[in-house]
Protein backbone atom coordinates (compact mmCIF):
# COMPACT_ATOMS: atom_id res chain seq x y z
CA UNK A 1 0.00 0.00 0.00
CA UNK A 2 1.41 3.40 -0.94
CA UNK A 3 2.28 5.92 1.77
CA UNK A 4 0.50 9.23 1.26
CA UNK A 5 1.00 12.66 2.82
CA UNK A 6 -1.95 15.05 2.57
CA UNK A 7 -1.25 18.76 2.87
CA UNK A 8 -3.44 21.06 4.96
CA UNK A 9 -5.30 22.53 1.99
CA UNK A 10 -6.48 19.04 1.01
CA UNK A 11 -7.42 18.07 4.56
CA UNK A 12 -9.20 21.32 5.39
CA UNK A 13 -11.21 21.34 2.16
CA UNK A 14 -12.00 17.66 2.57
CA UNK A 15 -13.24 18.05 6.12
CA UNK A 16 -15.32 21.14 5.38
CA UNK A 17 -16.80 19.85 2.12
CA UNK A 18 -17.54 16.11 2.39
CA UNK A 19 -18.50 15.68 -1.28
CA UNK A 20 -15.44 17.47 -2.65
CA UNK A 21 -12.45 16.08 -4.50
CA UNK A 22 -10.22 16.64 -1.44
CA UNK A 23 -12.73 14.65 0.67
CA UNK A 24 -12.50 11.80 -1.82
CA UNK A 25 -8.69 12.01 -1.59
CA UNK A 26 -8.90 11.68 2.20
CA UNK A 27 -11.18 8.66 1.88
CA UNK A 28 -8.80 7.04 -0.63
CA UNK A 29 -5.77 7.69 1.58
CA UNK A 30 -7.56 6.13 4.55
CA UNK A 31 -9.04 3.14 2.75
CA UNK A 32 -6.60 1.99 0.09
CA UNK A 33 -3.31 3.67 1.03
CA UNK A 34 -1.44 4.52 4.23
CA UNK A 35 -2.07 8.07 5.40
CA UNK A 36 1.08 9.46 7.04
CA UNK A 37 1.20 12.32 9.55
CA UNK A 38 3.68 13.99 11.85
CA UNK A 39 3.15 16.13 14.94
CA UNK A 40 3.96 19.27 12.95
CA UNK A 41 1.51 18.36 10.17
CA UNK A 42 -1.24 17.52 12.67
CA UNK A 43 -0.65 20.87 14.36
CA UNK A 44 -1.10 22.67 11.05
CA UNK A 45 -4.33 20.79 10.31
CA UNK A 46 -5.65 21.85 13.73
CA UNK A 47 -4.47 25.45 13.47
CA UNK A 48 -5.97 26.04 10.04
CA UNK A 49 -9.26 24.36 10.92
CA UNK A 50 -9.55 26.40 14.13
CA UNK A 51 -9.92 29.64 12.18
CA UNK A 52 -13.21 31.38 13.02
CA UNK A 53 -14.16 31.68 9.34
CA UNK A 54 -14.76 27.92 9.25
CA UNK A 55 -17.33 28.03 12.05
CA UNK A 56 -20.08 28.57 9.46
CA UNK A 57 -19.34 25.11 8.00
CA UNK A 58 -18.70 23.01 11.10
CA UNK A 59 -18.52 23.67 14.83
CA UNK A 60 -15.14 23.70 16.54
CA UNK A 61 -15.97 20.34 18.11
CA UNK A 62 -16.85 18.81 14.73
CA UNK A 63 -13.61 20.11 13.20
CA UNK A 64 -11.54 18.80 16.13
CA UNK A 65 -13.29 15.44 15.95
CA UNK A 66 -12.64 15.21 12.21
CA UNK A 67 -8.91 15.79 12.71
CA UNK A 68 -8.84 13.29 15.57
CA UNK A 69 -10.53 10.65 13.39
CA UNK A 70 -8.10 11.34 10.57
CA UNK A 71 -5.09 11.06 12.86
CA UNK A 72 -6.43 7.88 14.46
CA UNK A 73 -6.49 6.25 11.02
CA UNK A 74 -2.99 7.46 10.12
CA UNK A 75 0.54 6.29 10.70
CA UNK A 76 2.53 8.72 12.82
CA UNK A 77 6.11 9.69 11.98
CA UNK A 78 8.38 12.10 13.83
CA UNK A 79 10.76 13.39 11.16
CA UNK A 80 13.63 15.69 11.82
CA UNK A 81 13.31 19.02 10.02
CA UNK A 82 15.93 19.00 7.33
CA UNK A 83 14.47 20.05 3.99
CA UNK A 84 14.52 23.61 2.71
CA UNK A 85 13.59 22.91 -0.89
CA UNK A 86 10.12 24.47 -0.97
CA UNK A 87 9.72 28.12 -1.84
CA UNK A 88 7.17 28.34 1.00
CA UNK A 89 9.15 27.37 4.11
CA UNK A 90 5.92 26.36 5.91
CA UNK A 91 5.49 23.54 3.39
CA UNK A 92 8.87 21.94 4.09
CA UNK A 93 7.18 19.94 6.89
CA UNK A 94 5.36 17.90 4.22
CA UNK A 95 8.63 17.13 2.48
CA UNK A 96 10.25 16.16 5.79
CA UNK A 97 7.34 13.84 6.49
CA UNK A 98 7.44 12.39 2.98
CA UNK A 99 11.11 11.52 3.40
CA UNK A 100 10.60 9.96 6.84
CA UNK A 101 7.57 7.98 5.65
CA UNK A 102 9.12 7.06 2.32
CA UNK A 103 5.97 8.44 0.79
CA UNK A 104 4.85 7.61 -2.70
CA UNK A 105 2.59 10.66 -3.04
CA UNK A 106 2.18 14.06 -1.42
CA UNK A 107 -0.76 16.32 -2.18
CA UNK A 108 0.13 19.95 -2.34
CA UNK A 109 -0.58 23.52 -3.20
CA UNK A 110 1.26 25.40 -5.96
CA UNK A 111 4.37 25.84 -3.81
CA UNK A 112 4.73 22.07 -3.54
CA UNK A 113 3.38 21.14 -6.97
CA UNK A 114 6.20 22.96 -8.74
CA UNK A 115 8.63 20.45 -7.21
CA UNK A 116 6.99 17.38 -8.80
CA UNK A 117 8.58 14.91 -9.05
CA UNK A 118 10.82 15.31 -6.01
CA UNK A 119 13.32 12.81 -4.58
CA UNK A 120 11.54 9.78 -5.92
CA UNK A 121 7.94 10.61 -5.11
CA UNK A 122 5.11 12.49 -6.76
CA UNK A 123 3.60 15.76 -5.59
CA UNK A 124 0.09 15.93 -6.99
CA UNK A 125 -3.17 17.79 -6.67
CA UNK A 126 -5.94 15.93 -4.86
CA UNK A 127 -7.62 15.27 -8.23
CA UNK A 128 -4.44 13.84 -9.76
CA UNK A 129 -3.90 11.66 -6.69
CA UNK A 130 -7.42 10.27 -7.13
CA UNK A 131 -6.69 9.49 -10.76
CA UNK A 132 -3.78 7.20 -9.83
CA UNK A 133 -4.44 3.47 -10.26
Amino acid sequence: MPNVVLDASTVVSGILFPQSTPAMAIRKARSTDVLCVSPEVIEEYQQVLSRPKFERFLSATERNDAVAALVAAARLFDPLPRVTDCRDPKDNKYLDLALAARADVVTGDQDLLVLDPWRGFRILSAADYLALR
